[in-house]
């Protein structure tokens, strides 16, 4: 399986729908999308991660390292990774949780909790 990344916005938010597996190949894509929309000067970040079907240490890597640009330009970062997903729930909250890196993000269920100012994330 390949990987696809969506672009939109939603309000004040730039929203990348990341398809597909998550992994040495294909997350260099993802880390390009980031960057892009910063360099566009996308303060405000949603990375819709439900559609993720696999994601190994390059994927988590890569969101890692979205974190640190998103924090060091003052910037908001927001995970949608929804109970339920690939397959038997989001992979990709597995995979976070298993490594003890889940509770670094701000993670949402769907796009419009994520993308409203006075939501809070689900708790890791």
């Amino acid at each position: 399986m390949t990987l696809k990344v969506l672009e939109h916005e939603q309000g004040d938010w730039a929203v990348l729908q990341v398809c597909g597996e998550m992994d040495l190949v294909t997350s260099p894509s993802v880390r390009q999308h980031v960057h892009d929309a910063v360099a566009d000067g996308r303060r405000s970040l949603v990375l819709d991660l439900g559609e993720v079907r696999f994601c190994d240490s390059s994927g988590v890597g890569v969101l890692i390292a979205a974190r640190r640009l998103m924090r060091s330009c003052q910037g908001r970062l927001r995970l949608i990774l929804p109970a339920q997903g690939a397959v038997e729930g989001s992979h990709v909250n597995r995979v976070l949780a298993a490594l003890g890196v889940r509770r670094l993000f701000d993670v949402y269920p769907d796009l419009d909790s994520a993308t409203e100012e006075t939501a809070g994330p689900l708790s890791a």
